[in-house]
C-alpha cells in the first residue's frame, strides 16, 4: 500500500513538475535575448519614425510636426535628377561586380583549398587569406591609398619591371572602379571561402570512394560530386545577394573616393550622406534612402522566394 501510495503520489507531482519547468526555459530564454531586442527597436524600429521627412521639407526648427507636408515632391525630383541616375548606375556596377566574383573568387578557391592534403598548410593558407576581413575599411583605405598612390609601391612596382608610366589607380574613373571591385573582393572572398568549405565538409566520403573504385580521377571526382554537392548553397548564398544588390559598400567607397571621381564613384549611400548631413538637404536625402530600401526589401523577398525553390533554403 505504501509503494502504491508513493507511485500515485509521483503520477500526481511528476506533471506539476514538468509544467512548471516547462514554463521557466522560455522565460529564461527570452530573458537572455532581451538586450539584443531592446538594440534592434532602439536603432532600427524607433528611427522609422523619421521616414516622415521624406514627404515634408523638414526643418529642423520646426520639428516633425511643424514642418510643411509637401506628398512626393522629393521623389519627383529624384526621379527627374540625371545625377541620382547616374550614381544609381554606379552602384548597381559596384554591387553587381562584387556578388559575381565575391561567389566566383571563394567557391572557386574552396574547391583548389579542398585539394590540399597537408592539413597544417591547409590551416595556414585559410588563416591568410581570411585575416583581412576582420580589418576595417578606414584601415585599408589607409594601405591602398599608400600602395596606389602615383608614388606608391604598385606604380613604383609597374615602372621598373614593365616601365609602364604611373596609373592614377584612385584618380581615374575606369581605374578606381576596378580598384573598389577587386580590393572588395581580395578583402572579403577568404571569409566567404568558410561557407564552402563546411559544405564541402558535409559531403559524404562514400561517394569519393566509391568513384576511386571506379576509376575516377580527382578532376572527375570534382566534376560530378563536389560541384553537384555544392551547387545548393550557390544558390542560396547567389539569391540572399540579391537583397544587398543596392549595398555598394559606403564604408569602402567614402574612404577611397575624391570629387574628381564622382561620376565614376560615387554611389547612392555616399550620395545620401553629402545632401543629408553635409549639405542639410534632410528631406531629399530621406527619400533617397527610403527608395533604396524599399527596393532592397522587394529583393530580399525575391530572394528567399528563390532561394526556396530552387535550393529549399527557407527560415519561417
Amino acid at each position: 500500500m505504501d509503494a502504491m501510495t508513493s507511485t500515485d503520489h509521483n503520477l500526481k507531482t511528476t506533471p506539476k513538475a514538468s509544467k512548471r519547468s516547462g514554463y521557466r526555459v522560455p522565460v529564461v530564454l527570452h530573458l537572455m535575448v532581451l538586450p539584443a531586442v531592446l538594440l534592434v527597436f532602439v536603432f532600427s524600429y524607433l528611427p522609422m519614425g523619421g521616414i516622415v521627412m521624406a514627404f515634408q521639407d523638414y526643418k529642423a526648427s520646426l520639428g516633425f510636426t511643424g514642418s510643411p507636408f509637401v506628398g512626393l515632391k522629393h521623389f519627383r525630383y529624384m526621379f527627374e535628377n540625371d545625377y541620382f541616375m547616374k550614381i544609381t548606375m554606379n552602384t548597381l556596377i559596384f554591387a553587381c561586380s562584387k556578388i559575381i566574383l565575391n561567389l566566383i573568387v571563394p567557391f572557386s578557391f574552396a574547391l583548389l583549398l579542398n585539394e590540399v592534403r597537408h592539413m597544417g598548410f591547409k590551416r595556414s593558407i585559410q588563416t591568410m587569406v581570411y585575416l583581412p576581413h576582420f580589418l576595417s575599411w578606414v584601415t585599408l583605405s589607409g594601405i591602398l591609398i599608400d600602395l596606389l598612390g602615383q608614388t606608391g609601391v604598385a606604380n613604383q612596382l609597374l615602372t621598373f619591371l614593365f616601365g609602364i608610366k604611373p596609373i592614377f589607380f584612385l584618380g581615374d574613373g575606369t581605374w578606381f572602379r576596378l580598384t573598389i571591385i577587386f580590393s572588395d573582393v581580395w578583402k572579403e572572398f577568404g571569409f566567404n571561402t568558410i561557407i564552402f568549405l563546411a559544405a564541402l565538409s558535409g559531403i559524404n566520403p562514400a561517394l569519393y570512394e566509391a568513384a576511386e573504385v571506379d576509376g575516377a580521377s580527382r578532376m572527375k571526382q570534382t566534376l560530378h560530386i563536389t560541384i553537384p554537392s555544392l551547387t545548393p548553397i550557390l544558390i542560396v548564398v547567389a539569391t540572399l545577394a540579391l537583397g544587398s544588390v543596392l549595398n555598394a559598400n559606403f564604408d569602402q567607397v567614402f574612404n577611397l573616393y575624391s570629387p574628381m571621381i564622382y561620376q565614376q564613384g560615387d554611389i547612392i549611400d555616399t550620395f545620401v550622406y553629402r545632401e543629408g548631413l553635409l549639405s542639410g538637404q534632410f528631406s531629399f536625402a530621406t527619400a533617397v534612402s527610403l527608395f533604396k530600401s524599399m527596393i532592397g526589401l522587394v529583393l530580399i523577398i525575391i530572394s528567399y522566394r528563390l532561394a526556396y525553390r530552387f535550393a529549399g533554403y527557407r527560415i519561417f
